[in-house]
């Protein structure tokens, strides 16, 4: 069994490494918090954010729950993207699945997962819409995969259906929203084309400013 006290030495080195390169660096980080990007991504420990885009601590502000969800009654997620659009005045919001998602897969499954299947439900209503073409594909891998690059879609509209982001638009801000999807088995991103930076990307029904 792992020892926690051992996080605890790897975390003094970890500092003492970072002081080692850059006798700077924490006392600037304490001072302010000023990132450009906001990461709304998996909660999977296989997906570290900072890492796989080689960002250090402080430039990327970071959101993570199970399978990348963003929905109109998580007030937690919500306001995690109001502050970094109001506060933070990031310039990108990123939303990044991973193929493979756990998540996304037990939301294709007939099977009950308990407390989660409600959280699930938001990704199932997104199969449920799109199930002819998922199911066309020949293996269970590639419906899965289809589904986590559905569900980046569904997340990005959502965040662009926000009002704090439709404000930033309406008031000049800079301010993209883009989809990605990370691979577990060679390290690389996937950006599925999905950018949206002002308004006139939006459908009219979803406009509110």
């Amino acid at each position: 069994m792992a020892d926690i006290s051992d996080l605890l030495d790897k975390n003094k080195q970890w500092a003492a490494d970072i002081e080692k390169n850059d006798p700077n660096f924490f006392a600037q980080l304490s001072s302010q918090q000023s990132p450009d990007y906001l990461w709304i991504g998996c909660s999977d420990s296989r997906v570290p954010a900072n890492e796989i885009v080689g960002l250090l601590p402080g430039e990327l502000f970071v959101h993570r729950n199970v399978a990348n969800v963003v929905v109109h009654t998580d007030m937690n997620c919500l306001s995690v993207i109001e502050y970094a659009v109001e506060v933070l005045k990031v310039k990108h919001i990123i939303v990044c699945g991973h193929y493979g998602c756990g998540g996304v897969k037990a939301s294709m499954e007939h099977s009950e997962h308990g407390l989660i299947d409600c959280w699930l439900r938001n990704i199932k209503d997104i199969y449920s819409r799109n199930s002819k073409e998922i199911d066309a594909l020949a293996t269970e891998e590639e419906r899965v995969n289809l589904l986590c690059e559905l569900n980046v879609s569904r997340q990005v509209k959502n965040v662009s259906y926000t009002t704090c982001v439709q404000k930033a638009w309406s008031n000049g801000q800079l301010l993209s929203i883009h989809g990605w999807v990370y691979g577990l088995k060679d390290g690389l991103l996937k950006d599925l084309g999905l950018s949206r930076s002002r308004l006139q990307d939006l459908d009219d029904e979803y406009l509110m400013v």
